[in-house]
């Protein structure tokens, strides 16, 4: 039984919410402000934190912020009300893995929490020594840890997901509807571009000063990622 947070002030919301998890089988938890959310998130072992954006006391970015700095794995979705491109990247950037717009429908919601879930077990069940190797990139599944040419390198979970996919299909041809349904498992529609922003974000930090790259575009098509020995471009 998956543990789920839920740091939300709004008691309608938080009251759905429980029940709606609850009936899906999950355990869940609840905090009503950002003080007692940051408490909870840092003394509980929750499988999927749910964080609003306005919280009294913290701030959900805050709370996000200081989670983080402990904890790098466990898997944040924000609630947020502002729609606004700056609060969705400072949330990302922050470290949270997905984010829903309110109002939203309890459907979507549920979908993008089992999508976190799947990909995060699958993710953590890899054995710890076992490390995914592209020409001199290195990851670390269980520890999220990437290193190239021995240089660390530090990726939000978003970005450690999609590189984590790309390795895993070394080699063979991903179309962005592959990525939006296997790495964000819903249905961005019209909105794939959003893959491109991230294979930008991943180049800038995997590839920049070095002297191969190793995610390639095939344009009209999608991205691979390979070793550097290929032909392709």
């Amino acid at each position: 039984m998956s543990k789920i947070l839920i740091v939300e002030d709004e008691t309608k919301i938080a009251r759905v919410l429980q029940l709606e998890l609850q009936y899906e089988g999950y355990e869940v938890g609840h905090a009503e402000d950002g003080r007692k959310g940051l408490e909870m998130a840092q003394g509980g072992d929750w499988d999927l934190i749910l964080l609003d954006i306005m919280l009294p006391e913290l701030s959900g970015l805050e709370v996000l912020r200081r989670v983080r700095q402990t904890n790098t794995t466990v898997p944040v979705i924000l609630l947020t009300a502002r729609d606004a491109v700056p609060d969705r990247v400072s949330g990302l950037d922050q470290g949270a893995n997905d984010y829903v717009t309110k109002p939203f429908a309890i459907e979507e919601l549920l979908a993008r929490i089992r999508n976190l879930l799947r990909i995060t077990t699958k993710i953590t069940s890899a054995e710890s020594d076992q490390y995914l190797t592209v020409d001199d990139l290195q990851m670390n599944p269980r520890s999220r840890e990437v290193t190239r040419a021995g240089n660390s390198i530090e990726l939000t979970p978003k970005e450690f997901e999609l590189l984590h996919y790309l390795v895993e299909h070394k080699g063979e041809v991903r179309t962005r509807e592959d990525i939006i349904s296997d790495v964000w498992g819903y249905d961005f529609v019209g909105d794939t571009n959003i893959v491109d922003v991230y294979i930008r974000y991943l180049r800038q930090k995997i590839e920049k000063g070095f002297p191969t790259k190793i995610i390639h575009t095939l344009r009209g098509v999608g991205y691979l990622i390979k070793d550097s020995d290929g032909n392709e471009s």
